[in-house]
């Protein structure tokens, strides 16, 4: 039996700081399980500040993750701002890859490498916070053997990310918050088999993400190509054939479940018909300008060209206001890039 000491990953998002102090608060400093954690940090925020404000709660020792630092039990890591946390081994890697799911840190990125390297001992948790992160990451943690831990959404201050889990994953166990400390203490002081049969296509993304950046080739072994593009940089996506939760990646390494990508593809759209919006208006104000000036040829013609260009702006004014034409507006999206409220002084978003 593998007696070495089991990973927590724990993901997170809006709401997740109130969320982690009360979870951290119920773990024993001789909790045998290093503690990691990704909670979801603005670009220029300094984690220095979270990780003081974790350890005035927990007798976990707790650290701002670094590169090739030695993980230990009873001690909690923190992803630091704009750089993925992944495990390699009983150490971290720090990295600067590329987003998953548009967040860095990205909470799938340190579930998949913990799945990758330590199997059945990894412990995955996804608490409050809105939108996807967190469900493919589970998925490679019930993959490899691993055991899965979603906060009960209506526990949840922001009840997205578990229910996106719950939806998509087979999870193990739903629990309230106050009950999930005893939980994890009562996994971690289970043995658990040896981490064996990982699935190829778990350790060949981990790899990847260690990496930085992958190939063509990698990708191909992963899924099938479609006819579709990266939001984030345009390239080609592959879809991904393994798994419960059906997602999409390109060579690069910006990933995305498929919910994640449709919200994406709004936004662009949504971006797009603004510029449209702001052409047609232009072209309007323009022939009026000339017809004013007498430099239209055809004044007759111009009117009737301005006034059918009215039309097809106020329609799409309409829509883009109302989600659509003459109906009330039905779908309200978050275009924060870092979801969740603003905590003045910490960097959260």
């Amino acid at each position: 039996m593998d007696v070495h000491p089991s990973i927590i990953v724990i993901g997170t998002s809006a709401g997740g700081m109130p969320a982690l102090t009360r979870l951290v608060a119920q773990l024993p400093a001789g909790l045998p399980a290093a503690v990691l954690v990704v909670q979801h940090l603005a670009v220029d925020s300094s984690g220095e500040f979270l990780v003081a404000r974790l350890a005035q709660h927990t007798a976990l020792r707790c650290h701002l993750g670094t590169h090739h630092q030695h993980l230990q039990p009873g001690h909690l890591y923190l992803a630091p701002a704009d750089r993925h946390m992944l495990v390699k081994g009983e150490h971290l890697l720090i990295t600067k890859g590329p987003h998953e799911n548009h967040y860095r840190p990205a909470a799938d990125a340190l579930f998949r490498s913990a799945a990758a390297s330590h199997g059945g001992r990894v412990i995955g948790v996804v608490l409050t916070g809105m939108l996807h992160d967190g469900t493919a990451g589970l998925d490679f943690i019930r993959r490899a053997g691993g055991t899965t831990v979603v906060q009960d959404p209506h526990d949840a201050e922001f009840p997205s990310m578990p229910e996106s889990a719950l939806r998509n994953v087979s999870v193990d166990y739903k629990v309230r918050l106050d009950e999930m400390g005893a939980l994890l203490l009562q996994l971690v002081q289970r043995q658990h088999a040896a981490p064996t049969n990982i699935p190829d296509d778990i350790i060949l993304e981990a790899s990847i993400a260690e990496r930085v950046v992958g190939t063509v080739e990698d990708v191909n072994q992963l899924g099938h190509q479609v006819p579709m593009t990266c939001p984030d940089c345009g390239g080609n996506l592959w879809e991904m054939a393994h798994g419960e939760v059906h997602r999409y990646r390109c060579h690069t390494g910006h990933t995305f479940t498929a919910a994640a990508l449709l919200d994406s593809t709004q936004h662009q759209l949504e971006e797009s018909m603004w510029v449209a919006l702001r052409m047609l208006e232009e072209r309007k104000n323009l022939l009026n300008n000339m017809a004013s000036r007498g430099e239209a040829p055809g004044a007759k013609l111009q009117e009737q060209r301005v006034e059918e260009l009215k039309t097809h702006i106020d329609r799409l004014r309409q829509f883009l206001l109302n989600g659509s034409i003459g109906g009330p507006r039905t779908h309200e999206r978050n275009t924060t890039v870092q979801d969740g409220p603003t905590e003045q002084g910490n960097g959260l978003q």
